[in-house]
């Protein structure tokens, strides 16, 4: 796998590139945004490390030019901690959003997940566990992993299963408030906040073992949702 880090500050990429190199992953680098845009064109790598303020090119002015041709997974590393500035690197096309200083354990965590993601190991399963729970995509049936086979008593309405197929084909990715109105209620919706709460409400009542301590439908505060199996 080639990850292309860009980033400005030199110690850190020098960290990164220890890390992941003794990991198994081939690493590319890029100082600048105008660099990185270069980079990710030429070099095409499987999963881009970017930091948002660089030189030349700001990092969210380069996810927008490497969204116009490319689906590569973004994963944006900014010191930056305003949830405006979040919500712009993501809703520009970044998948995942991780606050430096970060651990080093919980940014390979991120990397394995949008790589799976990426090559279609969790996106195109059929089923997918959530927890003691297994989710058939295909059938819209949910069964206890221990049950034989036979369906439990949770049943979800129509707009609770689009809502669980866009976070259950989004493992580990921060999904924004804004994406997940549009995509199961529509663009008139982008603002509707309401419906949203209480429908991951629902699904935490339905799907989470203590719902007032979720472990797989998680809040990100100012910005959205992420699902975690």
């Amino acid at each position: 796998m080639k990850i292309l880090i860009a980033d400005d500050d030199e110690q850190l990429q020098r960290a990164l590139r220890i890390t992941l190199n003794a990991r198994g992953y081939e690493v590319i680098a890029a100082r600048d945004g105008a660099e990185a845009i270069d980079r990710a064109a030429n070099d095409r790598p499987d999963l881009i490390l970017l930091d948002l303020g660089m030189p030349q090119v700001e990092g969210v002015d380069v996810i927008r030019a490497v969204r116009a041709w490319s689906r590569v997974p973004i994963l944006v590393l900014s010191g930056r901690t305003d949830s405006a500035e979040k919500v712009d690197a993501l809703d520009a096309g970044a998948d995942d959003y991780v606050t430096k200083p970060f651990a080093m354990d919980e940014l390979l965590a991120r990397i394995r997940a949008r790589a799976r993601a990426a090559s279609g190991d969790d996106a195109d399963a059929a089923t997918v566990a959530v927890g003691e729970l297994v989710v058939d995509l295909a059938a819209k049936t949910i069964r206890g992993r221990g049950d034989g086979g036979g369906a439990t008593s949770v049943r979800l309405t129509p707009t609770e299963w689009r809502l669980l197929e866009l976070f259950v084909k989004n493992p580990g990715r921060l999904l924004t408030r804004q994406m997940l109105l549009g995509e199961v209620w529509g663009p008139f919706h982008a603002n509707d906040a309401g419906y949203l709460r209480l429908y991951v409400a629902q699904l935490r009542r339905k799907l989470e073992p203590v719902p007032s301590e979720p472990r797989h439908f998680l809040t990100e505060p100012g910005m959205g949702y992420r699902f975690e199996p």
